[in-house]
């Protein structure tokens, strides 16, 4: 990891003053820090919620993901969820989680499951975006890479910023978004995230054959996020 050089200070300044300095900027090291981004809007059942929540904390568990995490150079990824749909109004729900072993992925795996719901309607997949960035700027590590995972059921609607200017705000400022596609028969969701939603080096968009096919895309997303 590439780090600045450290500068020579004039020693009328006290080491002791620079101390705080250093101590805000320096963060854990992680190899990805991970907004988990997810559609929690009134078009999903408390029974489809679940499965959505239970999928994220299976998936976060799952050997394949523990072993992706372990052989990246660090050893450690950092996870926060975000739930959106209504404009302006994503929120997270699950702050940020240092995952390392199965240890800590078991306890983020509980915050996933335990967190309360929060009120959403409509899609609007911008503003997710927007909060998703805003969270990864502010977020306690010393990220290799900062990724935005957003999962949906339908596209970008009533956003305050629309999904493909969030998405290039969010990729000017370094940041990858991934997505995954819960589609329905018929539907060219995939596609229509592929234009409107995804940027950044390496970027892709993968595809649940609907909820209950949700865990089983997610971890399969994660280990090629991780990876």
């Amino acid at each position: 990891m590439r780090r600045r050089p450290l500068l020579a200070w004039p020693l009328l300044v006290a080491p002791a003053a620079l101390a705080p300095r250093r101590s805000r900027a320096a963060g854990l090291p992680v190899d990805v820090a991970l907004v988990l981004a997810v559609d929690a809007s009134g078009s999903i059942s408390p029974e489809e919620f679940r499965l959505q929540r239970e999928g994220c904390a299976e998936a976060v568990t799952h050997p394949a993901v523990l072993a992706a995490i372990a052989g990246g150079l660090v050893g450690a990824i950092g996870v926060a969820l975000v739930e959106w749909g209504t404009p302006g109004g994503a929120e997270t729900v699950v702050p940020w989680h240092r995952v390392t072993d199965a240890a800590s992925a078991g306890a983020l795996a509980s915050a996933l499951r335990e967190a309360p719901r929060s009120r959403q309607s409509w899609n609007a997949i911008g503003d997710a975006i927007d909060h998703a960035a805003a969270l990864l700027g502010a977020a306690p590590y010393e990220a290799m890479r900062r990724v935005i995972d957003v999962s949906g059921d339908a596209p970008d609607m009533r956003s305050r910023r629309p999904a493909p200017a969030a998405r290039d705000a969010a990729v000017a400022a370094g940041v990858t978004v991934n997505a995954l596609a819960i589609a329905r028969e018929g539907s060219n969701l995939a596609a229509r995230y592929g234009d409107e939603v995804i940027g950044g080096p390496g970027a892709f968009v993968m595809e649940a054959a609907g909820r209950p096919d949700f865990a089983r895309a997610l971890r399969a997303k994660l280990v090629r996020e991780i990876a």
